[in-house]
């Protein structure tokens, strides 16, 4: 089997949840235990944090990647979904997961996947749980799919674990509000396991604290011990004054994420590491900058926020929720004064109308969807848009609605592509 006829084989025999959607979702943990059962259940010889939330879950678990790799310790990368190769799902210090080991985990299990039935996302698990097994990790972060509780990396029994920012997003499946959304997310909080909270949320903040208290979990806000103020900002770095209640820690933390949500994602990771540094885990105060600092090559981390050009300006983002678009439309007003061309495309299972509603009318649009079976027809989309009062023009490929957009802008006006992950993903650039 090469590697092409290995994934070509995964996608056709396995529910893929990204591609096809809520049918691909299996709500129990019987599937990964099975599959981590007849592995020797390699989960339980390494270390990890684990990392939940609608939000900031993915830009969370690469600063940590970055930090504990630049300590010096072998780290495991677990995120979902890639963007360009599935191996991006699988990394040890920045470094994705062979193709050959992939091909020979698939080929070794077969049967046993004929057998159990996992979804696309439970044999990925599994995968990455054995690889980062086999290669004696010094320590794994470990990113939820989706929700938490019933998520198939919550058989782990992470060192601590971090929840992120609560928001709308797949209510199909986890809840119709926030409260409902928190529970399943709270699901991660494990007996005896320190959780750090990220954000404050009253919404949902009881939610947390119960949960923890029922398990015996020592819970931290970590937005109530540091607070980050933004700087200043150069074109591929931004800055924060940090403070430790109240008390100036550095007054010029330097992180290579532009986007502004990376301030309410900052104090979950510093708590974090502050948790990892009682476990004795050393990590230094450079270790820490060095790592914040350079992400992007540290991990490789990719779509949030990204600059792809500078002239003319051009910025993707993975947001895709209502909350996500908010924050991107706020900064994209940060940004520029001039047009901005937006290239925007999503999944047909997602309640699309409130994100349409929210977009602005001066914007030029070009709609636009991507290749995989869960995207919403651009014709549909379209429709949708119109009811909203936005205008653009329709394409039928991400790659022709980017090119119709860098014929069209002008000087000094801006190229935003977003929307949906998958938008993202079929980027050229990338």
């Amino acid at each position: 089997m090469t590697y092409p006829e290995c994934l070509s084989y995964l996608y056709q025999h396995l529910p893929m949840f990204h591609r096809v959607g809520n049918i691909a979702f299996n709500k129990g943990l019987e599937n990964i235990e099975s599959l981590c059962l007849v592995l020797d259940n390699p989960q339980h010889n390494f270390k990890s944090v684990h990392v939940a939330g609608t939000n900031g879950k993915g830009s969370s678990s690469n600063m940590l990647a970055a930090v504990l790799q630049q300590a010096g310790y072998k780290t495991g990368l677990y995120t979902s979904p890639h963007l360009k190769e599935f191996t991006e799902r699988i990394k040890i210090n920045g470094k994705d997961i062979p193709q050959e080991y992939v091909v020979a985990f698939v080929e070794n299990n077969k049967e046993l996947f004929a057998r159990i039935k996992p979804s696309f996302f439970e044999m990925t698990v599994a995968l990455a749980f054995k690889y980062f097994a086999d290669e004696q990790v010094d320590i794994a972060i470990v990113e939820v799919g989706l929700g938490g509780r019933l998520d198939s990396t919550n058989i782990i029994t992470p060192l601590v674990s971090l929840i992120t920012n609560i928001s709308l997003d797949h209510q199909s499946l986890l809840g119709d509000d926030l409260p409902s959304i928190a529970l399943e997310k709270a699901g991660i909080i494990k007996p005896n396991v320190p959780v750090v909270i990220s954000k404050t949320q009253p919404e949902v903040s009881e939610v947390f604290i119960k949960k923890a208290a029922e398990v015996d979990a020592t819970i931290l806000f970590a937005d109530q011990q540091y607070q980050i103020h933004f700087n200043h900002r150069t074109f591929r770095k931004q800055y924060f004054q940090v403070r430790e209640n109240g008390r100036v820690l550095w007054e010029d933390l330097e992180l290579d994420l532009m986007g502004n949500y990376q301030r309410d994602n900052l104090p979950g990771v510093l708590a974090t590491v502050d948790i990892l540094q009682e476990k004795g885990y050393d990590i230094s105060e450079k270790n820490l900058k060095d790592g914040l600092s350079h992400v992007h090559s540290i991990t490789g981390f990719k779509g949030r926020w990204q600059i792809l050009q500078d002239n003319p300006l051009i910025i993707c983002d993975t947001g895709h929720n209502p909350d996500g678009i908010k924050q991107v439309l706020a900064q994209l007003e940060t940004t520029t004064n001039k047009l901005v061309h937006f290239v925007f495309g999503a999944v047909k299972d997602k309640d699309v109308s409130e994100i349409l509603q929210l977009l602005p009318k001066h914007y030029r649009y070009y709609f636009c969807q991507a290749q995989i079976p869960r995207a919403l027809p651009v014709d549909e989309l379209m429709k949708l848009a119109d009811e909203a009062g936005l205008k653009g023009e329709p394409f039928l490929t991400v790659s022709d609605a980017v090119k119709a957009a860098k014929i069209n802008v002008k000087e000094n006006e801006v190229i935003f592509i977003g929307g949906s992950t998958f938008v993202v993903a079929e980027i050229e650039e990338l």
